[in-house]
């Protein structure tokens, strides 16, 4: 029986050391990048991205819990609004502050996760005229702490965060095509 239990601790001892090392492998900084293109002016994306209250409608996050709290503070759009949101465990809890909102072409959010894990991230969108058209691009970046790094030894985040992206611009899309 001792030593059944003996060769399941060690194991268990060797899984966790390799999951650890394979961590210690993944890189230091965490990017997520999607791009669309939107047969509509930048000036008619721009707003929808700029103003918090406007999230609800394009958002892939703001569905999952009908129930979230959100508190808006700060301006009430572009630089120094602030977006506050607590939910359940598919969206849970944290904060965005616009920090740069140049009309039209770029803005640049600070991100901050609370729960489940905390993070600091930057989000920039990117809004470039190509013809009649935009080429609208959402960024995400930031350390990866050790513990984003664990979960990327059995998740693949950039596909993960990039769907969520996707759908988010496909919104975007179908709001200022119309």
């Amino acid at each position: 029986m001792f030593e059944t239990i003996a060769i399941i601790a060690v194991i268990l001892a060797l899984a966790i050391a390799v999951i650890l090392i394979l961590a210690a492998t993944k890189p230091g900084t965490l990017r997520v990048t999607r791009a669309i293109s939107i047969d509509a002016p930048a000036e008619r994306v721009f707003p929808l991205i700029n103003d918090f209250h406007q999230w609800t409608v394009w958002s892939p996050y703001e569905n999952r819990d009908p129930d979230m709290k959100r508190i808006y503070s700060g301006a009430e759009r572009g630089q120094g609004a602030v977006y506050a949101w607590d939910g359940n465990k598919n969206v849970g809890a944290g904060r965005m502050e616009i920090l740069q909102s140049s009309a039209a072409s770029k803005i640049v959010i600070k991100l901050d996760f609370i729960k489940p894990f905390e993070g600091h991230n930057t989000a920039e969108f990117t809004m470039l005229p190509q013809g009649d058209a935009t080429s609208v691009t959402w960024t995400m970046y930031g350390p990866a702490v050790f513990m984003s790094k664990v979960m990327q030894v059995f998740m693949n985040l950039d596909r993960m965060i990039g769907r969520d992206f996707e759908i988010g611009l496909a919104n975007l899309k179908k709001l200022t095509e119309k």
